[in-house]
């Protein structure tokens, strides 16, 4: 039985003013943010985990960025984003937040940024950009994450599209969801880690390195 929309909305906790203004700017602008379910999920994994640094990929308007950082008061978090428009949003309201001073905004293609330029470490990653690179971006980047970290990827479901028939798929968005379910199978099947799938938000996937 699936649950409904307005039982789901009665657990998540109001957002303050610039959240709500940034929500609002997403939707008006079509800009993907990650779904109410899937960041509050996300949130509570991430506060019983409680790492002291997350890389992530993919940082849009620095939503989900924002948002962890309010929830791990001791993280420290770089996120990396190629869209130069999005980058000055992300700037600009990153800036209005009161976690500004914990958040590092680096702007390039996350599969071109020079390893060197970056912590030797993060406790976890958190990989939100472009669906089809999902293995290169995890290739490139899972090296930082120490054992115990943990790596987490955003829009698994793809809005449903994942649990089709290729055949189904609208032919544009066909090699996006063959690479996808490629790395999910790869990544399920890695013996150095441990991974599950959440069906919360458009799907969480959390791998735990061995």
């Amino acid at each position: 039985m699936e649950l409904s929309d307005a039982y789901i909305a009665s657990f998540i906790p109001e957002r303050d003013e610039l959240l709500m203004e940034m929500e609002r700017f997403a939707e008006q602008n079509h800009v993907p943010i990650m779904q109410l379910a899937g960041i509050e999920s996300l949130n509570q994994i991430l506060r019983i985990q409680n790492p002291k640094s997350i890389l992530e990929i993919g940082t849009a308007i620095g939503y989900s960025a924002i948002r962890m950082a309010q929830a791990l008061p001791n993280c420290h978090i770089v996120t990396i984003e190629r869209d130069v428009s999005r980058v000055q949003y992300a700037k600009e309201f990153i800036a209005r937040s009161e976690v500004a001073n914990r958040i590092q905004v680096i702007e390039g293609d996350a599969l071109e940024v020079d390893m060197e330029t970056l912590p030797t470490t993060f406790d976890a990653v958190f990989i939100d950009a472009a669906k089809g690179q999902y293995m290169k971006f995890f290739e490139k980047y899972a090296s930082l994450v120490p054992s115990g970290g943990v790596l987490y990827i955003d829009n698994m479901y793809m809005h449903g599209l994942s649990d089709l028939d290729i055949k189904e798929v609208p032919r544009r968005k066909r090699t996006m969801i063959r690479n996808l379910k490629t790395f999910s199978d790869w990544i399920m099947a890695h013996p150095d880690y441990s991974s599950a799938f959440f069906p919360v938000g458009d799907g969480l996937l959390i791998c735990l390195k061995r």
